[in-house]
């Protein structure tokens, strides 16, 4: 077995491989960049190294090898996302003799790339879904194709996975913008910027097979993962067993998948992709081909949970060229498990990232107890950054049936806190109290249909909580403000008040400061809402910081703080006309304008990315580009003015030249 391995990755799957790593006696060596300087799976790790490259770092392949010979790395595992699934990469660890924690790079070419992998799946005779996967990139010829195939139509990166540079394109005139705008996402997401185009197929449920080969033809699955909940092509939620799949069919995808790993020569860990049609029953001649992920997937916990395995473990023993650890007679599923995502981002504000400090973070499953695991990269004090994925953690529950699962998952996100950056926790909460949820029959776009009643929206703050909070600030008690209910006695009851800026609320509430909580008195008057929102039993976390308060309830932050209404009206004046400011921390990665250009209201101004993520800033109305701040390639904070609109002087209704 391996001396050490050099992680080249980071976050929550970095300290996922530290932690099987050390329990495997094997040394764990990091690299970070200046921006992860400090992060969890640095401090977790027995050596961390600055390769001092940027946010981008990452994906610097001469700075990772020259790190792997100055550190005697005997082997490189690289996670998931960033170079993993790079068979260039691959290639350069084996010419240093560093084993790479992989599929051989013949494999990762084959089966990495969509367009081969689904020639190779027809020539197995495993159906694929109808489009075009040839050379020819000529945006011209792929319009064409697309008006070929018929709208509705997915433009998808033949590269990488998780969503990033695929785009649904409804109608011909949207083509050329979308696909623009898939190729620029898959160049910085996996350096390849070729696409393929795809027939959409309405409705379908997502179900993937993990897969595992070894160096000696042997080949396995360790069952499927039901991953339809999606946002965008995002996975969302995963689950072992797939909700309803019939037997016959399950055992037709498991034959495909292993065939497939097969025929490409596979070794290490791997997972095909189906998409299949619940409208004809899930049956065996019903499903399609969709990709293979060349690595270890994000929600790979979920198949630990129900198999029993360590699939990192797996890993490992199968790049040191050991056989598979068991046959497939040999490896059994028990119970179900449920795998959600929890993300920095804002699910009322069109899901943006939140890159944020970490004030708070509560996740009672980190303990392990009671089939509750919690896989996270970050901890109190830590920062989410602009510059990567915007995950916090996983959340992972396993329990003999999906019914219980479901039930502790759902006491998980209830129990949840997090201050600080805004997540998805109540949005998670919405959906797997879904009936559909309950039910089993979620599809892929039934998060993208039902984000309203999902609770993704603007969504009112919860009064309790707010009042809670401006009790807080207007309080004149002594006390520490390191701690948040210091300036509270013990029991403290307060009336209506007025906050500055909103209209007179009046609650009752009773602060508890030995346990930071605040419960809603008897008979007050609070708006529970719905679409997730806060429930009568929901307590509420309060935390003091940035010159104001938080205050936490059914899984969504307030922030209050005291303001004058004399400065915000002054501050609103001197703006003038609409002023565009960026959504987020983040990357100005296309300028549509120029200063002093006119633009109808709707256009498309500039596009800011953070997070692996693209946000189009558009004209509020008509008029001129004033005060053009920025170019393509800066950073800009979130709330920075980057230019303004200035509305054209009216024309007495004449016709514009």
């Amino acid at each position: 077995m391996f001396a050490n391995v050099l992680i080249a990755n980071r976050g929550e799957i970095a300290c996922r491989v530290i932690r099987t790593a050390r329990g495997m006696g094997i040394r764990a060596i990091v690299l970070h960049t200046p921006a992860d300087r400090g992060a969890l799976f640095t401090r977790l790790a027995d050596e961390a190294h600055d390769i001092g490259q940027g946010a981008s770092g990452y994906l610097d392949q001469d700075a990772i090898i020259a790190l792997a010979r100055r550190v005697g790395a005997e082997c490189l595992h690289p996670g998931y996302g960033f170079l993993s699934e790079n068979a260039d990469f691959a290639e350069r660890c084996a010419s240093a003799g560093v084993a790479f924690i992989g599929p051989p790079p013949a494999a990762m070419r084959t089966m990495g790339l969509k367009s081969s992998a689904k020639a190779l799946m027809q020539r197995a005779g495993v159906p694929v879904v109808p489009g075009y996967h040839g050379d020819n990139q000529n945006p011209k010829f792929l319009r064409e194709k697309a008006y070929e195939i018929g709208y509705p139509v997915l433009i998808k990166a033949i590269a990488g996975g998780g969503g990033r540079g695929m785009r649904r394109v409804d109608a011909h005139v949207e083509f050329d913008a979308e696909l623009e705008s898939a190729i620029r996402e898959a160049e910085a997401a996996f350096g390849d910027g070729r696409v393929l185009i795809e027939k959409y197929i309405a409705s379908p449920r997502h179900i993937e097979l993990q897969v595992f080969a070894d160096a000696h033809g042997a080949c396995v699955h360790l069952y499927e993962r039901d991953c339809s909940a999606q946002r965008r092509h995002q996975k969302v939620v995963e689950e072992c067993p797939a909700p309803g799949l019939p037997e016959e069919t399950r055992a037709a995808m498991a034959k495909a998948a292993t065939e497939a790993a097969l025929a490409a020569g596979y070794v290490g860990a791997g997972t095909v992709e189906f998409i299949a049609d619940p409208s004809r029953g899930l049956k065996p001649d019903a499903f399609y081909f969709l990709e293979m992920n060349t690595r270890l997937q994000v929600e790979h916990p979920v198949t630990e949970a129900v198999t029993g395995l360590d699939l990192v473990e797996w890993q490992f023993r199968i790049a040191a060229g050991e056989p598979l650890p068991l046959a497939q007679g040999q490896i059994v599923r028990s119970g179900a498990a449920i795998e959600a995502r929890i993300y920095a981002e804002d699910p009322e504000h069109n899901f943006l990232p939140s890159a944020s400090w970490i004030y708070l973070l509560n996740l009672k499953g980190e303990e392990g107890l009671n089939g509750v695991r919690v896989d996270t990269g970050v901890a109190a004090g830590d920062s989410v950054t602009p510059y990567y994925d915007p995950m916090i953690a996983k959340l992972i529950v396993h329990a003999p049936t999906r019914a219980e699962a479901l039930a502790a998952m759902l006491k998980e996100l209830d129990d949840a806190v997090v201050i600080g950056p805004k997540t998805n926790l109540a949005f998670l909460r919405a959906l797997l109290r879904s009936r559909e949820f309950a039910a089993g029959t979620v599809d892929t776009g039934f998060i993208d249909a039902n984000l309203g009643r999902l609770g993704a929206q603007p969504h009112p703050s919860d009064k309790r909580a707010v009042h809670a909070a401006a009790l807080m600030l207007f309080d004149k008690g002594g006390g520490s403000r390191a701690s948040p209910l210091a300036p509270f006695d013990p029991w403290r009851t307060a009336d209506s008040f007025e906050l500055v800026g909103a209209r007179r609320i009046g609650l009752d509430v009773a602060v508890d400061r030995i346990t930071a909580r605040l419960h809603l008195v008897e008979g007050a008057n609070a708006d529970f809402g719905d679409g997730g929102g806060v429930k009568p039993e929901d307590e509420i976390t309060l935390y003091e910081a940035d010159g104001g308060a938080y205050a936490f309830a059914g899984g969504r932050q307030a922030f209050v703080e005291l303001i004058d209404p004399f400065a915000k009206a002054e501050g609103a004046a001197e703006e003038g006309d609409a002023a565009i400011r960026a959504p987020m921390n983040g990357r100005v990665v296309a300028l549509a304008v120029g200063e002093g250009e006119k633009v109808e209201a709707g256009e498309r101004l500039a596009v800011v990315e953070a997070m692996k993520m693209e946000h189009a800033l558009v004209a509020p109305h008509a008029g001129v580009v004033r005060d053009l701040t920025v170019d393509v390639g800066d950073q800009v904070d979130m709330g920075e003015r980057i230019m303004r609109v200035e509305a054209e002087a009216s024309t007495g209704g004449e016709g514009k030249d």
